[in-house]
């Protein structure tokens, strides 16, 4: 198969849908693999190794469109990318549909089959493709958020690890997850005051093995939420639905009984976020205030650490990759889990969490492979 990876043009995106070490591993499957030239720049791999590592190298993302069986990326397509995009051609990339009706519609019109990483599951029920990315998000949400708080950034000032006489700063993170689990960590690293919220008994009594008490863990109710949000100095957002739009949690209302200067760090920003005043923001112009409360909702936080985050996503994506690339459609048939992550197909929406979110009628995937 001819697989092809052009450069990301998202705002301030510097991942790669496929490290060197990546596109040796297809070239070794028998694939011919073309990179835009470039692609590889925000993680240090210039033209040369790609071309070392059995890659042919496109002047122009249109090359590689126009060229490639299978798109592989890392961030959805943008509105030059989805026209390109065409029929028999496979997309293999973060899609997060639920919130984006512009983009549902330009894939459908496309006739691409689109396979969303973050919907592929495994024989555990977890989200293989999106753990490692929410493994980075969750911990970088603490950084931004700490460095958020600061003053001149419009935060309350305050050193989330405290110092001794004075009490540290307080983070609450809503959702026990995987972001929610790594968000966590780094703040009781950084001696932060941390509460997490979640509604799964089960996961809390996990979480409180785990953190061995550094942490409290509460069942979520409206009141619970209230009150650790009221508290916090910083909370985060790390709630996740597979595929659908997130929950609206925190209300606009909530926000006048914040401090004023808390931090809210959206981390559910993908799908729609999980605060009603969130909306998407870029690495250039990360935060936003509303009553008083600043609001840092960047929608691809882990492209701001590439070298971590890209080779993090290749080890995970790597291999139903190369089932696509040896199999075709035909990997889709074979392997449960990687249809799971099929959302697109010849102008379906073969996705229920989708089809839902945005009122499309659903298309078993199944039946709409056999035919």
């Amino acid at each position: 198969m001819r697989v092809g990876c052009p450069k990301e043009i998202k705002n301030h995106e510097y991942r790669v849908g496929l490290t060197p070490g990546a596109v040796r591993e297809y070239a070794a499957h028998g694939h011919q693999v073309l990179v835009e030239t470039g692609a590889g720049a925000g993680i240090g791999a210039g033209d040369d190794a790609y071309r070392a590592a059995g890659a042919t190298i496109a002047k122009t993302a249109e090359e590689v469109f126009a060229k490639s069986d299978m798109i592989v990326k890392v961030k959805e397509p943008q509105p030059n990318e989805w026209v390109q995009l065409r029929e028999n051609q496979i997309l293999y990339t973060y899609l997060h549909l639920a919130p984006d009706p512009d983009q549902t519609k330009g894939l459908l019109a496309s006739g691409v089959t689109a396979v969303a990483y973050e919907t592929v599951t495994d024989e555990r029920g977890g989200l293989p493709l999106l753990a490692p990315m929410s493994e980075v998000a969750g911990r970088l949400a603490i950084q931004a958020g700490a460095t958020s708080l600061q003053k001149a950034n419009g935060g309350r000032g305050v050193l989330l690890g405290g110092v001794p006489g004075v009490l540290p700063g307080k983070v609450t993170v809503i959702g026990g997850g995987v972001v929610g689990l790594h968000a966590a960590k780094m703040a009781v690293g950084l001696g932060a005051d941390v509460t997490i919220l979640d509604r799964s008994i089960p996961r809390l009594r996990q979480l409180d093995d785990i953190f061995n008490g550094r942490v409290h863990t509460r069942y979520s109710t409206v009141e619970a939420l209230e009150e650790e949000c009221f508290s916090a100095d910083l909370v985060v957002g790390a709630v996740l639905i597979p595929g659908a739009a997130a929950p609206k949690l925190v209300s606009r209302e909530m926000l006048s009984g914040m401090k004023k200067g808390a931090v809210l760090v959206d981390v559910a920003i993908d799908q729609g976020g999980c605060f009603e005043t969130s909306h998407a923001t870029t690495h250039a112009d990360p935060t936003y205030e509303v009553e008083g409360v600043i609001h840092y909702c960047v929608a691809n936080m882990p492209g701001a650490v590439p070298v971590t985050s890209a080779h993090a996503l290749n080890n995970a994506t790597l291999h139903y990759g190369l089932a696509l690339a040896d199999k075709g459609l035909k990997a889709l048939v074979d392997e449960p889990h990687l249809r799971n992550g099929l959302n697109v197909h010849k102008g379906r929406i073969t996705n229920a969490a989708v089809a839902d979110a945005l009122g499309y009628d659903l298309a078993e995937p199944k039946a709409v492979l056999a035919a």
